[in-house]
């Protein structure tokens, strides 16, 4: 007798859609078959539901490190469970390096952090702010064989950003070790000129947190790194890809072969430059970077996931509270903008909102869904066929949808531990009724069954999907 029998399954994965009945046992997927007649500790039927392979949020902070005062409003305990209610079972956080920090330290430190805390599975990507000889050298190399294939750079904010030179021997160490490279591209030196100019004109507003980053500040940036990787030969990924021309820049260069990848979030599909208008200080509950664009814009994110620019849709998850000393609040609601932490909450509404406008609004399919949900990500940093796919061997990450109804996105209904979502009072028509955790029933009709610390550490290999 097995663990599990899902019946009746509406299987989708990133190229194919069946009906079977899908067998668990010992936390694997064991067969795939049609009417079995086979015996398990429980049956659950899912007629006429889609059954899909756990999400996997390939980035997401929690618990991270900050150095001005703020603190993040989710830990692993917090985020991993919101992540499960939302239908992801695999997430990614981020083990952030400040500068003159030893790379084997901070990650050593994010699994206390992590610790016996997280519902469901988890891996780190480093975050690599300090490009000496000895951690481009010594320590990137020791951390791939480690099974940490994956990290990212970036192009701004002051404390993490690397120069040109600095990206250049990163990326030439990253394409001998054969790992990931993502980046953060926005031109620092041009939003802190730009910055200032609006300092001396008084316009501090959440609102002129976008004046502060237009499209050019992103697509030159997304440009120059291309051309860093090329003259390195080094595959990167951009990360929270958002403007019109960094992603026909990103086309471009995709068109002519280069091995360039990119990832974009809710956030330019769903939030706009307008929320960062609404009065009484509530557009710092949509400051993130880059930041929401014009609604024209969000039909060219649309468009690049539809025509495969994207491999990839995360949540970027940044979570700080709107209230309070710690978070978008620091100096009170006359905080400038620049002194407003960066970044919304997402890990819950992430999957339902991509598939209640994308696959029910019939933008893309149920396979794409998947495909950049699940699949691509897991393919991307190292986990796949373990993780992404339902297949004979996976781990039984599954999600059986409820779809035909109609939901309302309250911060009440949520079970992150931020105050606020930016995405309240959107409709969605579909939401994770039973999620399940390599066999495990972790939520299941509104309810947590999970037990925290039942996530593991998952080391990554190399991808065959980027090298």
């Amino acid at each position: 007798m097995i663990d599990l029998i899902i019946k009746n399954a509406k299987v989708a994965t990133a190229s194919d859609l069946f009906i079977c009945d899908i067998g668990v046992d010992k936390e694997k997927i064991v067969f795939l078959e049609k009417n079995s007649s086979k015996v398990a500790k429980r049956t659950i039927d899912a007629k006429n539901q889609y059954v899909l392979p756990g999400g996997v949020d390939g980035h997401c902070h929690l618990d991270q490190r900050t150095k001005d005062g703020t603190e993040m409003s989710d830990n692993f305990e917090s985020g991993s469970r919101s992540a499960a209610f939302g239908g992801t079972t695999t997430i990614m956080p981020f083990a952030i390096q400040f500068k003159g920090e030893s790379l084997r330290k901070i990650i050593d430190e994010y699994h206390t952090r992590a610790n016996d805390q997280s519902y469901i599975d988890y891996t780190f990507h480093p975050i690599i702010s300090d490009a000496s000889s000895k951690v481009i050298g010594q320590e990137l190399p020791a951390m791939v064989k480690d099974g940490y294939t994956h990290f990212k750079i970036y192009m701004t904010y002051e404390d993490l950003q690397l120069n040109d030179r600095e990206i250049l021997d990163t990326l030439e160490a990253a394409g001998r070790e054969k790992a990931v490279v993502m980046i953060h591209a926005e031109n620092y030196e041009c939003l802190k000129w730009l910055t200032e100019k609006l300092e001396a004109e008084g316009k501090t507003d959440p609102v002129h947190h976008s004046d502060s980053r237009p499209g050019v500040v992103e697509s030159e940036a997304t440009n120059r790194a291309i051309a860093l990787s090329r003259i390195t030969k080094t595959p990167i990924l951009f990360v929270h890809v958002s403007d019109r021309e960094a992603i026909e820049t990103i086309r471009n260069a995709q068109n002519k072969g280069y091995k360039i990848y990119a990832e974009t979030c809710p956030q330019y599909l769903f939030l706009k430059r307008d929320d960062l208008k609404k009065g009484n200080f509530e557009g710092a509950k949509y400051i993130c970077s880059p930041p929401p664009r014009d609604p024209e814009n969000q039909k060219y994110v649309w468009n690049g996931i539809q025509n495969g620019t994207f491999d990839i849709l995360s949540s970027d998850h940044a979570p700080f509270n709107f209230k309070g000393d710690k978070g978008k609040m620091i100096n009170g609601d006359k905080t400038p903008f620049k002194n407003i932490p960066n970044g919304v909450p997402g890990l819950e509404t992430r999957l339902p909102l991509l598939f209640s406008e994308g696959v029910l609004g019939k933008k893309i399919s149920i396979n794409k869904f998947v495909e950049v949900t699940s699949t691509n990500p897991a393919k991307i940093y190292g986990l796949y066929p373990k993780k992404g796919t339902i297949s004979i061997g996976s781990d039984a990450d599954i999600v059986i949808w409820d779809t035909g109804l109609e939901k309302k996105i309250k911060n009440s209904d949520l079970h992150h531990d931020t105050d606020y979502t930016p995405y309240e009072g959107m409709t969605v028509k579909c939401w994770p009724g039973t999620v399940i955790s390599r066999g495990n029933v972790v939520v299941e009709n509104g309810k947590l069954l999970g037990k925290k610390g039942f996530g593991k550490f998952l080391k990554s290999e190399i991808s065959n999907y980027v090298y």
